[in-house]
């Protein structure tokens, strides 16, 4: 019999978005202060092993100048740093509408854009989907949100590391993976990112934000979700988080708050589905 407790809780939040600027279509920019305020409270009650941010964590807003943006980016993580030591920000692409990658990453501490870390017998695994089609890493607005790549290079490095993975394994992208590559949301190699995780045999989910809506896909045994943004909307009701739960058997489970409530997935134990080639 598995054992119902997990080994994991991660604490997960997505495009925060914040800015000191009015509302504009349905984003309200200056909410995601509180709306972030209320979720790291609830999470730490929670006592979450781990935190994570999924992405697009500040946004442009009405002045898209380097201070200022920085100024939204320590003003927003200064709220989200008490949640947890072990904090993780997935680069999302309005994280480097204006910055460089290397501006926001020493600005929250952390030195890689992609890396994977083991807790409590999971590996997890971030990855950085902010890169054009032509391997140009995005930085300071010189790109299309819609052209989004994982570089070869990281492919490579994501398929020696589930070679070396110990345990369950989670993976963290911005971007979308389980969506037709001509979607503008999905990074262009995607197919060949899930060909990667599906023969592993080793990936419990793979969890990502950026469209903005809940949603959930099973591909090849491996679950997908796609968490709402806590932007959109007005009202703390409009907010969304989430506590991921891994256990032993390499099942998961979400328990979603207020927007995240909503999602497929919540409140349902979703075990691995052995893909053919693993019976």
């Amino acid at each position: 019999m598995s054992d119902p407790r997990p080994l994991l809780t991660i604490g997960l939040v997505t495009d925060i978005h914040y800015a000191d600027s009015r509302p504009r279509a349905n984003r309200y920019y200056r909410e995601s202060l509180t709306k972030l305020d209320e979720a790291v409270r609830v999470l730490r009650e929670k006592k979450v092993d781990v935190a994570v941010e999924l992405g697009d964590l500040i946004d442009a807003g009405e002045r898209a100048d380097t201070a200022t943006e920085l100024e939204f980016l320590r003003r927003i993580d200064a709220v989200f740093t008490p949640l947890s030591t072990d904090r993780h920000y997935v680069l999302g692409n309005h994280c480097v509408a204006t910055l460089k990658k290397s501006e926001f990453l020493a600005t929250v501490g952390k030195k890689h854009s992609y890396y994977t870390v083991h807790r409590k017998g999971v590996t997890l695994i971030f990855l950085d989907a902010c890169f054009r089609s032509d391997g140009v890493a995005y930085g300071e607005g010189e790109f299309s949100w819609k052209d989004t790549e994982l570089p070869l290079a990281q492919r490579t490095w994501l398929e020696k590391t589930l070679a070396k993975a110990k345990g369950p394994v989670v993976v963290f992208v911005h971007q979308r993976l389980d969506t037709p590559p001509e979607s503008p949301y999905t990074v262009k190699s995607a197919p060949d990112v899930r060909r990667i995780l599906e023969q592993s045999k080793k990936v419990s989910a793979v969890v990502m934000g950026h469209s903005h809506s809940n949603a959930q896909t099973v591909i090849q045994g491996i679950p997908y979700l796609t968490l709402a943004a806590l932007v959109e909307g007005s009202g703390l009701e409009s907010s969304g988080y989430s506590i991921l739960s891994v256990f032993a058997d390499g099942s998961v489970s979400l328990e979603g708050f207020r927007k995240h409530a909503l999602h497929p997935a919540h409140g349902k134990r979703l075990q691995p589905i052995p893909t053919p080639e693993a019976l």
